[in-house]
């Protein structure tokens, strides 16, 4: 059970149709927080809605919603706003990634992930600075550890990542005068349905799962709940002086 408490609080989490953004939805349902959760896959994030509403008995609101589409941010904004009257927490998680480095790569594959994983949080965090001001809330992004870590596996996916820290840093600077927090996490290696999109088969993606496990001082996968932990403190109130920062969750990893 999580020993923090967002009662009364109003959390918009991105992505929470499975992996990080899901995990996330289900933490902080036992917390009686009045979750909205926004995904693209309708089936999966009913599913979560049920799974987050059987804790405290407090149904999530649901927004099947891109948020590379200007007007789907608007409208995640517009209707949980209206739906609960305020908005306390912004969980910007949602995320792709795309294989290849400067030499087999395209600007399909850098355009996809720059809009999704950045150009659409900076658009959502606009529309939500407003409200965020007015009820003092807080900002967690979910970035990773690619952002920190040099590779030519995926550069466009690294580059987002790198961006979305400095764009924390950023709003933090911005935003602390306001009484709003900015922060953002750094997973290592969580195997999540992000995976899918990396076009490895199943035996690829079992090797590289030992590989990337064995490789870290701890020998151990980034488990989602510990994320969530993580998200959920920092957006909750034992974390009234923290903003600005990076929090890196990775086994070890970025140690080599």
């Amino acid at each position: 059970m999580a020993d923090v408490s967002f009662v009364d609080k109003v959390v918009l989490i991105t992505g929470a149709s499975s992996g990080i953004g899901a995990a996330t939805a289900i933490y902080l349902s036992k917390t009686s927080a009045k979750l909205a959760l926004v995904g693209r896959n309708e089936k999966n994030l009913k599913r979560i809605a049920l799974y987050c509403e059987k804790y405290k008995g407090i149904a999530p609101l649901v927004l099947v919603a891109d948020v590379t589409a200007d007007a789907d941010t608007e409208r995640i904004v517009k209707e949980t706003v209206e739906h609960y009257g305020k908005l306390d927490v912004l969980i910007n998680n949602a995320g792709v990634i795309g294989m290849g480095g400067i030499k087999n790569s395209n600007m399909e594959t850098y355009d996809r992930v720059m809009t999704t994983n950045m150009r659409s949080v900076y658009h959502l965090t606009m529309l939500a600075v407003p409200h965020l001001i007015e009820s003092k809330g807080c900002i967690v992004n979910t970035s990773c550890i690619a952002g920190k870590k040099p590779s030519s596996m995926a550069l466009a996916y690294s580059l987002s990542k790198a961006a979305l820290d400095h764009f924390t840093r950023c709003v933090a600077l911005e935003l602390g005068p306001d009484g709003v927090r900015v922060n953002s996490i750094s997973p290592g290696f969580l195997k999540t349905n992000l995976l899918k999109d990396t076009a490895l088969t199943e035996d690829q993606l079992e090797m590289f799962v030992k590989n990337v496990v064995g490789s870290t001082p701890l020998k151990r996968p980034v488990e989602s709940d510990e994320v969530s932990a993580l998200i959920a403190h920092l957006a909750s109130d034992k974390a009234k002086c923290i903003t600005g920062c990076n929090y890196v969750i990775d086994s070890g990893s970025l140690l080599h």
